[in-house]
C-alpha cells in the first residue's frame, strides 16, 4: 500500500486547492523558514485524526482554518483529503483506492468522509487499526518527537511497540473489558442494594396485604347496606318531587294574573311618555335655537374684538416702516461718497502695480545672466575634484589594506603566544583533572549508597502504604456492613413502633383502651410483656394466640374500669389477666418428652408476670423436629419450634407457616431489645469510624513522607556526578591531540604572517606615486576655485536683489486686490438697501387701506350686534311657556309610575313565592342528584342500576339502617391508614424480588466471563509483545551497528519482566569510546540515530506503508547523513519515505522534491521538481 495524493485546500496556511502527488519511493519537502513545509506534515496528521491542537501546534482546533492575509478574506472550510492505494489489500476495504477526507467549518460543524461517504471518526480509526497508519503512530516523526522517544515522554516508547507488535487492539479491547467489569460491578452493587431493601419492605408489604383484604370484606359490608339505605331515601324523595311540582303550578298561575295587569299600566304609561316626549322635543327645540343666537351673537362680538386689535396692529407697522425708510436713505447717501473715493484711489494705486513689476523683470534678467557663468566654472572645478577625490580614495584603501594586514601579523603572532601560553596552562590542569577524577569516583560511590539507602526506604514506605490501605479497606468494608445492619435494624425499630403506636391487628377494643388510659396508668397486653428467643417465636405465637389480645392487670377492680368504660363508649370487648387471682404456689412440673425442652425456658419475662407464663406454658415443650412426635401424655403439648405443627394427646394442627408469624409477640421488649442492639452499633459504627480516621491519617502522613522527589533527585545528583567524571576524562583524553593541533595551528599563522609582511612592502611603493598625482591635482583645482568664490559672490547680490524687488511687486499686488474687494462690497451692499426701500414703501401703502376698509367693518358689525341682541330676547319668552307645559305632563307620568310601582310589589310577592317552591323542587331534585352522585363516586352506579341491585332484605326500621351503615362508615373511618394497592405492590414486589435475584445471578456469571475474557487477552497480548520485543530487539541492534560501528554496543530492556504489557522500556545506546550512563549523555547526532536505529527496527517488524521525517536529519553532521540516506534508500523498498529537510545532502538523495514557497505574508503554494526527469542534465528548473 503507498500513498497516492494529498490535496489540501484552507488548511492554515495553503488558502488555495493544492495536490501532492507522491509517486516516488522518497520523496523530499524543502523551502525556507516559514514557508509552511511542517504544515503538510501536519495535514496529514490531521486527516488522519488528531484531535489534539498541540500536537498540530496550534491553541485552538479552528486555527486550522486559514486565517486570511493583507490580500485574501480568512477561509470559511478547512478540507484535506488523503488518497492510498490499497493494492495489496492491507485496508479491510474492498476499494483499490481509498480516499480519507475531514473538512471542518468555521461554524464549528465538521466531517469525516471514506470515498466521498459521511463516516465517523471511529470507522477511519478501525479502518487503519494495526496498519501502521495513524495520526500518533510511528510513521510520522518530527525532530522533537526523537526526544520524547529516547526521555520516553508520555509512554511514546510502549506506544510505538504496542503499535508495532499489534496488540492495540487487544489493549483497546482490554480497556472495553474493564470498563464493562466496573460497570458489572456497579450494576451488581446497586441489586445488592435494592434486595436489600426490597427483602425488607417485602414483609411489611405482606401485612399491608391481609390488613387490606379484611377492610374490603369490610367495605363490601358497607356497600351493600348503603344501597339498601339510598333506595329507601330516593323513594321518598321522589313522592316529595311530585308534591312540589304541583304546588308551582299553581303559585305561577297567580303570578301570571299580576303580570297581565302590570302590562296595562305600562301600555298607558307608555302613551303618557310620548304625549310628554312631544313637549320634551318642543322645549329643546327652542332651547336649541336660543343657543345658536346666543352662539352667533358671541361670534360677532368675538370679530369685533380681532378688528381692533388688527388696527392697532396695522399702526404700530406703519410707524415702524417710516422709520426705516429715512434709515436707509442716509446709509445710501455714506456709500455713494465711499465708493467715489475708493475708484480714485484705486486708479492710483495699478499704476504702482505696472512700475514694480518692470523693475522686477529687470532685476530678474540680471540674475540669469550671473547662474549662466557660475554654472560653467562651477562644472570645471567639480571635475578636478572628482578626479583628486579618486586617487584620494585609491590612497585610502592601500593604507587600510595595509593596516588590516598589519593588525592581521599582529594578531597572528598574538595567537602564536597565546597558543604556546595555553599549552603550558593545559599541562598544569591535566595534572588537576586526574585529581578531580579521583574524588569524582569517590563522591560518586557515595551518591550510587545514598540512592540505594532511599530507594529500601521508599520500597519500606510503599509497602506501609499498602499494609495501611488493605487496613482501611477492611474498615471501610466492616463499617458498610455495621451501618447496613444498623440501618435495617433502624428500619425494623421504626416498624415495630409504627405497629405497637397503631396497634396494627388489634380490635377497636384493644386500640380504645390503650389510648384512653383513665382505667389504669400503664396498659400492659400480654403480647408485649413476653420475649421469646427467635426460633421458637412462631411456636410460642401459636400456641398463645388466643391469649395475646388479653390485657394483664393487678385487680379485678382495674378490669371492672375497662369494661365499663368499652361498654359506656359501644367499643366492643376485651379480656382480662388478673394477677392477684393467680396463686403463686408453682405448678407440679411433667416430665418432659424425649428430645423437647419445656416451652417456658425459652420466654423470658419480668418477674411479676413469670407465674402467669408458668400456669399458661404448664406442660408445654418445644422441639426442633419437623416430624410429628409420638402421642404425649394428657396435659402435654409439644410445639414444633417452626411453628409448623402442634400435638396435643388427642389431637393435632398445623400447617404452613405465613411471613409474619412471630412477629406480634414480644413486639414491647424487641422493641427494648433492637433499641439497645441500634445503640451498640452505633457505638461500634463510632469506634470504626474513629479506628479509620485514625487509619486514614495514617495513611495520609505516610504519603506525605514521599521519597519518590528525593530519589530522582539523588539520581540526577548521580549522574551530575557520572556526567562531570565523564566530562572531565573525556576533557583529558583530549589534551594530547590538542598539544598536536596546536603546534600545527602556530606554524601555519607564522606562514601567513610573513606572506602579510611581503604584501605590505610592494603597497608602499604603490602609495608614494599616488601621493604624487594627488599633490598635482590639488594645485589646479586651488587655481580655479579662486575663480567661483568670485562669482558666488555676484550672484548672491543678484539674487537678493531680485527678491526684494519681487517682495515689493507682491506687497503692492495685494493692496490692489484688497481696496477691488472692498469697492464690490460696498456696490453690493448699496443695491441690497435700494431693494429694502423700495419694498417697504410698497407695504406701507398696503397697510393704510386695509386700515381704512377695518373702520368700514365695524361698523357693519355694530348694527348686526345690536338686532341679535332684540332676538335674543324675544326667544327667551317663547321657551318660557313651553317649560310649563312640559312640568304639567311629567305630573300626571309620575302618577301613573307610582300605580304600576305597587303592581309590581304585588308581582314580586307572586315571584318570590313562586321561587321558594322551585327552590324546594330544586333542592328535592338536588338531593336526588346528590344521591346519584355520591353512588356514582361511591359505588360507580346512577339510580337506574341501583333500582337493578340485588340487596339483602332490611326488616328493621330506617332509623337502625342509618345507625348499621353509620357504624360500618366509623369502623372504616377508624380502621387507620391502608394500602389500597399494598395486595397488589406485594404480588408486583415478590415477582420483582424473583426477578431481581435472577438478574443478580446472570450479572455474577457475566462478571466471571468478562474476567475470564480479560484474562485471555492478557495472555495473548504478552505472549504477542514478548515475540514482537525480542524481534525488534535483534533488529535494533542490528540497525544501530549498521549506522554506528560493528564494536558498538547497544540494547533493548524490559524494566519489568514479570509484567510486560506494563513495564516501561529502556535504550541502552553505547557508541564506542564512550561510556555514557544515560541516553541524553550522547550527542544530538547519536541520539538522531539511536532514534532512527529504533523506527527502522520497528519498521522490519512491522513495515509502515509510508514513513513521514520532518527534520529529523537536522542534528545530523554530512557523514551521518550520508548514512541515513542509505538506510532511507534500503528501506524504501518496502516503504514509501516523505522527508521535510534543509539539508542538500538529503536533498540530492531524494527521488523527488516538493519546494514550498511564500505566495504572500501568510500564504504558502508548492512546486514539484522530479529528478527522475533530470538524469544527464545540468540545470533545471521547477514551474
Amino acid at each position: 500500500m503507498r500513498l497516492k495524493q494529498l490535496e489540501i485546500k484552507g488548511f492554515k496556511s495553503f488558502a488555495s486547492q493544492t495536490v501532492v502527488n507522491f509517486d516516488a519511493d522518497v520523496i523530499g519537502i524543502v523551502g525556507p523558514n516559514g514557508s509552511g513545509k511542517s504544515n503538510i506534515v501536519d495535514a496529514i496528521r490531521w486527516v488522519l485524526g488528531e484531535q489534539k491542537g498541540s500536537e498540530l501546534r496550534l491553541d485552538k482546533m479552528a486555527s486550522v482554518i486559514f486565517n486570511g492575509t493583507r490580500k485574501k478574506k480568512p477561509g470559511n472550510l478547512a478540507s484535506v483529503s488523503l488518497t492510498f492505494e490499497n493494492d495489496k489489500s492491507l485496508l479491510a476495504t474492498d476499494y483499490t483506492t481509498v480516499t480519507v477526507t475531514r473538512m471542518l467549518y468555521r461554524s464549528g460543524d465538521s466531517e469525516y468522509r471514506l470515498n466521498g461517504v459521511q463516516c465517523r471518526l471511529k470507522d477511519i480509526r478501525n479502518l487503519f487499526l494495526d496498519t501502521g497508519i495513524g495520526s500518533n503512530s510511528y510513521a510520522i516523526i518530527a525532530l522533537g518527537m526523537v526526544d520524547d522517544i529516547l526521555a520516553d515522554k508520555d509512554n511514546s516508547r510502549r506506544r510505538m511497540f504496542e503499535q508495532a507488535a499489534g496488540i492495540s487492539k487487544y489493549k483497546d479491547r482490554k480497556k472495553e473489558s474493564l470498563r464493562k467489569l466496573k460497570n458489572t460491578e456497579d450494576d451488581l452493587d446497586r441489586i445488592e442494594d435494592v434486595l436489600h431493601e426490597i427483602t425488607n419492605n417485602l414483609s411489611s408489604l405482606e401485612k399491608q396485604a391481609k390488613r387490606a383484604r379484611k377492610y374490603r370484606d369490610l367495605k363490601q359490608q358497607y356497600r351493600d347496606f348503603s344501597l339498601l339505605l339510598t333506595g329507601i331515601r330516593v323513594e321518598k324523595l321522589r313522592l316529595d318531587h311530585a308534591r312540589l311540582k304541583e304546588e308551582t303550578a299553581q303559585a305561577e298561575e297567580s303570578y301570571k294574573h299580576t303580570e297581565s295587569r302590570i302590562t296595562e299600566l305600562e301600555t298607558q304609561l307608555d302613551q303618557e311618555r310620548q304625549r310628554h316626549v312631544d313637549k320634551e322635543r318642543l322645549v329643546g327645540e327652542r332651547q336649541r335655537k336660543l343657543n345658536a343666537l346666543v352662539g352667533e351673537l358671541r361670534g360677532l362680538e368675538n370679530d369685533q374684538r380681532l378688528l381692533q386689535q388688527r388696527k392697532t396692529f396695522i399702526d404700530q407697522q406703519t410707524r415702524k416702516l417710516a422709520e426705516e425708510i429715512r434709515a436707509a436713505s442716509g446709509q445710501l447717501e455714506t456709500y455713494a461718497t465711499e465708493i467715489g473715493q475708493m475708484t480714485e484711489q484705486l486708479g492710483a494705486e495699478r499704476e504702482k502695480l505696472t512700475q514694480r513689476e518692470a523693475a522686477r523683470q529687470e532685476a530678474e534678467q540680471a540674475l540669469q545672466r550671473v547662474k549662466e557663468g557660475h554654472a560653467g566654472l562651477k562644472s570645471q572645478l567639480d571635475s578636478g575634484l572628482r578626479e583628486q577625490q579618486q586617487e584620494e580614495r585609491k590612497v585610502f584603501e592601500l593604507e587600510k589594506r595595509r593596516a588590516i594586514n598589519s593588525n592581521q601579523v599582529d594578531n597572528y603572532r598574538y595567537q602564536v603566544d597565546r597558543n604556546l601560553e595555553e599549552m603550558e596552562n593545559r599541562t598544569k590542569e591535566r595534572a588537576t583533572l586526574e585529581s578531580e577524577i579521583q574524588q569524582l569516583n569517590a563522591d560518586e560511590s557515595a551518591a550510587a549508597a545514598a540512592l540505594a539507602d532511599l530507594e529500601t526506604r521508599e520500597a519500606q514506605r510503599q509497602q506501609a502504604i499498602e499494609t495501611a490501605v488493605g487496613e482501611s479497606e477492611r474498615l471501610q468494608s466492616e463499617l458498610g456492613r455495621i451501618n447496613r445492619g444498623l440501618d435495617a435494624r433502624r428500619n425494623e425499630y421504626k416498624l415495630t413502633k409504627s405497629m405497637i403506636d397503631s396497634l396494627e391487628g388489634f380490635p377497636e377494643s384493644i386500640r380504645y383502651l390503650s389510648k384512653n388510659r383513665s382505667w389504669t396508668p400503664d396498659p400492659q397486653l400480654l403480647s408485649d410483656l413476653l420475649l421469646v428467643e427467635p426460633d421458637y417465636r412462631a411456636a410460642i405465637e401459636n400456641f398463645l394466640e388466643p391469649y395475646l389480645n388479653h390485657y394483664v392487670v393487678s385487680s379485678p377492680q382495674e378490669a371492672q374500669a375497662a369494661i365499663q368504660l368499652l361498654a359506656d363508649k359501644q367499643k366492643g370487648k376485651a379480656h382480662f389477666f388478673i394477677l392477684e387471682a393467680i396463686p403463686d404456689e408453682a405448678t407440679a412440673p411433667t416430665a418432659s418428652p424425649a428430645g423437647t425442652r419445656p416451652a417456658a425456658e425459652v420466654v423470658t419475662v419480668d418477674a411479676p408476670f413469670r407465674k402467669l407464663t408458668d400456669r399458661l406454658l404448664h406442660g408445654v415443650y418445644v422441639t426442633p423436629e419437623e416430624q410429628l412426635p409420638p402421642q404425649p401424655a394428657d396435659g402435654v403439648t409439644i410445639l414444633s419450634s417452626g411453628g409448623q405443627y402442634i400435638r396435643r394427646a388427642y389431637s393435632v394442627s398445623g400447617g404452613s407457616v405465613g411471613l409474619f408469624e412471630g412477629k406480634k409477640i414480644g413486639r414491647k421488649k424487641n422493641l427494648e431489645l433492637l433499641h439497645r442492639e441500634i445503640r451498640e452499633a452505633e457505638e461500634r459504627s463510632a469506634a470504626l469510624s474513629r479506628e479509620l480516621e485514625q487509619q486514614r491519617s495514617t495513611l495520609a502522613e505516610l504519603r506525605g513522607q514521599r521519597l519518590d522527589r528525593q530519589i530522582p533527585e539523588k539520581q540526577r545528583e548521580l549522574n551530575k556526578l557520572q556526567q562531570r567524571a565523564a566530562g572531565l576524562q573525556a576533557r583529558a583524553e583530549g589534551f594530547q591531540s590538542y598539544f598536536t593541533d596546536t603546534q600545527a595551528k602556530n606554524a601555519q599563522l607564522q606562514e601567513e604572517a610573513d606572506k602579510l609582511v611581503q604584501l605590505n612592502r610592494e603597497m608602499d611603493a604603490e602609495l608614494i606615486g599616488l601621493r604624487d598625482r594627488i599633490n598635482h591635482l590639488r594645485h589646479n583645482v586651488a587655481g580655479t576655485d579662486e575663480d567661483y568664490r568670485r562669482l558666488s559672490e555676484e550672484l548672491s547680490s543678484a539674487s537678493a536683489a531680485y527678491n526684494q524687488e519681487n517682495i515689493l511687486f507682491i506687497q503692492q499686488q495685494n493692496r490692489v486686490e484688497t481696496l477691488e474687494r472692498e469697492l464690490a462690497f460696498r456696490g453690493k451692499r448699496r443695491e441690497e438697501l435700494q431693494r429694502q426701500e423700495v419694498t417697504n414703501r410698497e407695504q406701507l401703502k398696503s397697510l393704510e387701506r386695509e386700515a381704512g376698509q377695518i373702520s368700514q367693518q365695524e361698523g357693519t358689525l355694530e348694527r348686526n350686534i345690536g338686532q341679535m341682541r332684540q332676538e335674543k330676547e324675544e326667544y327667551q319668552a317663547t321657551l318660557s311657556s313651553a317649560e310649563k307645559a312640559y312640568y304639567d305632563a311629567r305630573s300626571l307620568i309620575n302618577a301613573r309610575e307610582d300605580e304600576l310601582r305597587r303592581e309590581n310589589r304585588l308581582r314580586q310577592d307572586a315571584q318570590v313565592k313562586v321561587n321558594q317552591l322551585r327552590e324546594k323542587f330544586t333542592d328535592v331534585r338536588f338531593k336526588l342528584n346528590g344521591v346519584e352522585e355520591r353512588l356514582k363516586i361511591e359505588f360507580n352506579l346512577d339510580l337506574e342500576q341501583l333500582a337493578a341491585v340485588e340487596v339483602e332484605e332490611w326488616t328493621g326500621t330506617v332509623t337502625d339502617l342509618e345507625i348499621k351503615v353509620d357504624r360500618l362508615r366509623s369502623r372504616i373511618g377508624n380502621y387507620g391508614e391502608i394500602n389500597p394497592m399494598a395486595v397488589e405492590a406485594y404480588d408486583e414486589m415478590k415477582e420483582r424480588h424473583e426477578t431481581i435475584t435472577q438478574q443478580r445471578d446472570d450479572i455474577i456469571a457475566a462478571k466471571g466471563t468478562l474476567l475470564k475474557t480479560i484474562k485471555e487477552i492478557e495472555d495473548t497480548a504478552t505472549v504477542q509483545f514478548l515475540d514482537a520485543f525480542e524481534r525488534v530487539r535483534v533488529f535494533f541492534i542490528d540497525v544501530f551497528r549498521s549506522l554506528f560501528t560493528e564494536d558498538d554496543n547497544c540494547d533493548l530492556i524490559l524494566l519489568d519482566p514479570e509484567n510486560p504489557l506494563e513495564s516501561g522500556i529502556e535504550i541502552v545506546a553505547k557508541p564506542k569510546g564512550k561510556r555514557p550512563q544515560t541516553i541524553s549523555q550522547l550527542s544530538g547526532g547519536e541520539k538522531t540515530l539511536t532514534a532512527t536505529a529504533l523506527l527502522f527496527a520497528l519498521y522490519l517488524l512491522k513495515p509502515a506503508p509510508f514513513c513521514i521525517f520532518d527534520e529529523v536529519d537536522a542534528p545530523l553532521d554530512d557523514a551521518n547523513i550520508a548514512k541515513f540516506n542509505r538506510i532511507v534508500k534500503k528501506f524504501s523498498r518496502d516503504s514509501q519515505f516523505i522527508i521535510v529537510t534543509h539539508n542538500k545532502l538529503t536533498m540530492e538523495a531524494v527521488d523527488s522534491i516538493y519546494g514550498v514557497y511564500t505566495t504572500e505574508q501568510g500564504g504558502s503554494g508548492v512546486v514539484p521538481v522530479q529528478f527522475t526527469e533530470l538524469e544527464g542534465s545540468t540545470t533545471f528548473s521547477a514551474r
